[in-house]
Parts: structure tokens; C-alpha cells; sequence
């Protein structure tokens, strides 16, 4: 095995979630070169991955929003880079009908992809001449690395590497000042996935009482209002400036503890082996929640909203020596 493509072009939660892929493929075969291809809204993830030799970007998602000749030019520009090498394998890793025809251009014999039943969009099927399965019994990281080694031959035996290094940042930080500062990831893809902004600002005020100064990320005019409201409610917490994906895992990288929802960055958090609690609501702790043991918890369900009490206690658990710092200067108030 010479050199093999993965395809997961999206979003950025599996992007980071698959990342565990390359340092298994390497392991099972040391002399391996593996190619991603993905979003260039999400090329930075595979990027940051020294595992990884090459990373095949192209505006898609930008494209479908604006149609610009400039972004169809990358997109035809990056067809002509993909197949510039031919790969021992093409694994698809998505299922879409995008994904599958990055597939099919790439020249291999051998192009992996779900079976029909498992398929996003079954129209992808064309672009397959093996089929694998999801395991519907794992949760999503354990799964996809499962998938691959057995459609290649090999056992996975070791706990899962990312191999995630964040670059530094250059020039003035933009960022929660002070030697320790918490993320919340408030903001969510639905509204079934919230949590309310006065259990955030428990949770807030739990940590500034124990030091830690609290800081809000935001992406959309939505998101930065939101911000604003949490804020309100918590002493001297920051809304952060927007930032781009990179900056934002810089963030990540430098902060003391992340808190939020089932969100990209969150899965990113607990990818770098930060102290992080991710709340769930509305989708499968078992399929989508993050479990590092001792730095990284999953709390609430499908269905089942957690407490503040059960973030507050998430906390402690993944971040002890916060929890030894002294006594609530003020009473927990529980959100309704």
C-alpha cells in the first residue's frame, strides 16, 4: 500500500472525528502516504495533521452559495491536482453524491464506499467498486476507524490519535486575557440543540467564582446576540471578536476548559485533550459524544436536557484542580 485518498468533505465535527483514520492506516502500513479531500471550508483539520500528506481542497460549499467563476476555477483546479498521483485506494468516507464524484475522479481501481443502506445520498453508489458498512453499534470515531480497517485488513488496537497540532498564532492574540480562561460553545445548528441562556449563565458565573475568566465565541449576527445575552448575566465575561476556523482553534488550544454543544468545535476540544463537557439534547450521546477518560465527558441525551448541576459537576470532574479552589463565593442558582 503506496498511497491512499480519504474523502470526508464535511463538516467539521466529522472531519475531526475521522482524523484517527490516518494514524491507523500509517500504523498498518508504515511506508503509506495518505491524501484528504475535503471542503475548503474545513481543509485546515487534515492540514493540521502531520499524518496527512496531502490536503485536496475546493470551494464547494462557497460555490453552491455564490456560483463565482473564481471558485469554479478552484474547483477544476483542484480535479487537476487530485489526479495528478494514482492512489492503491479511495476511501469515501461520506456517502454523498460530492463526495462520491471526488472519488470517482480520483484514479484508483479501488474505490471504497458504503452500502446502498448506509449511503447519504444513494445516488453515490456508482462511484464504488468495494462496499463497507457502518457498525451501527459503535459511536461515530470508533466506527469510522473500524470501517476502514476492515475494509483494508487490519485490527484496531490502540486508543484513537488524532495527531491534531494547532498552529501558533502570530501577532496580537485576540482572545480572553489572563492565564486561564473558559470556552463556551453556546451556539448550536438548531434550536432543539440549545441549551438556555440562563443555564449558561450558571454555568458562567460557577466559573468565575472559581477564577476562570469566561469567554463567547460566536459565527453569525444570531450567535453574536446570543453572546451578548449570556454575557449580561455573567461579571467581566468576553464576547470574542469573530474569528476564522483557525483562529478559533488557537482559542481552543489556549483555553483552560471548553463547555458546550454538540458542535464541531466541542469535538475539536476534546480532539486536542482539553477539559471538555459536551452537552446534548436533541441527538445520541452513545453515537456522538466524546469520551477521553479523565478530560473529556458527554452529558444529557436524545430528549433529555442535563441540568446545571450535571454540567457543574461534568466540570469538576474533568478539571479537579478547579474544583479545589475554594468555596462558591456565592450560592448556585438553578435554571429553570
Amino acid at each position: 500500500m503506496n498511497r491512499v485518498l480519504i474523502v470526508k468533505v464535511t463538516s467539521l465535527g466529522d472531519i475531526v472525528q475521522a482524523q484517527p483514520v490516518v494514524a491507523d492506516l500509517r500504523r498498518a502500513f508504515p511506508a503509506v502516504a495518505v491524501d484528504w479531500a475535503a471542503d475548503a471550508a474545513f481543509a485546515d483539520v487534515p492540514r493540521w495533521n502531520a499524518g496527512v500528506d496531502r490536503v485536496l481542497c475546493a470551494p464547494l460549499r462557497h460555490f453552491k452559495k455564490t456560483r463565482r467563476a473564481q471558485d469554479l476555477k478552484a474547483i477544476f483546479a483542484s480535479i487537476g491536482e487530485l489526479r495528478g498521483v494514482y492512489y492503491d485506494a479511495v476511501i469515501d468516507l461520506h456517502g454523498v453524491y460530492k463526495s462520491a464524484i471526488i472519488a470517482f475522479l480520483a484514479r484508483s481501481r479501488t474505490r471504497y464506499g458504503y452500502r446502498l443502506a448506509d449511503l447519504g445520498e444513494q445516488g453515490a453508489a456508482f462511484a464504488y467498486t468495494r462496499r463497507f458498512a457502518r457498525p451501527a453499534e459503535l459511536n461515530v470515531l470508533e466506527g469510522l476507524r473500524q470501517t476502514v480497517g476492515d475494509a483494508l485488513g487490519y485490527r484496531i488496537e490502540s486508543p484513537p490519535e488524532f495527531g491534531l497540532h494547532i498552529p501558533a498564532a502570530h501577532g496580537p492574540r485576540r482572545d480572553a486575557q489572563g492565564d486561564a480562561f473558559a470556552l463556551l460553545f453556546h451556539a448550536t445548528s438548531g434550536a432543539a440543540k440549545k441549551w438556555t441562556i440562563d443555564q449558561w449563565q450558571c454555568v458562567g458565573r460557577y466559573l468565575i467564582d472559581r477564577g476562570i475568566r469566561v469567554a463567547l465565541p460566536w459565527g453569525s449576527p444570531a450567535e453574536h446576540d446570543e453572546s451578548i445575552a449570556i454575557a449580561a448575566g455573567i461579571p467581566n465575561a468576553m464576547v470574542l471578536p469573530h474569528m476564522s476556523l483557525l483562529e478559533v482553534a488557537q482559542q481552543i488550544d489556549s483555553s483552560s476548559i471548553v463547555v458546550g454543544a454538540d458542535t464541531g468545535f466541542v469535538h475539536l476540544a476534546a480532539a486536542l485533550r482539553k477539559p471538555t463537557v459536551m452537552i446534548f439534547t436533541a441527538t445520541s450521546k452513545k453515537h456522538y459524544g466524546v469520551n477521553v477518560p479523565g478530560c473529556a465527558v458527554s452529558i444529557g441525551d436524545e430528549g433529555r436536557r442535563p441540568s446545571v448541576r450535571e454540567v457543574i459537576d461534568a466540570v469538576d470532574f474533568v478539571w479537579p484542580e478547579m474544583s479545589k479552589q475554594g468555596d462558591l463565593m456565592r450560592p448556585l442558582r438553578s435554571a429553570p
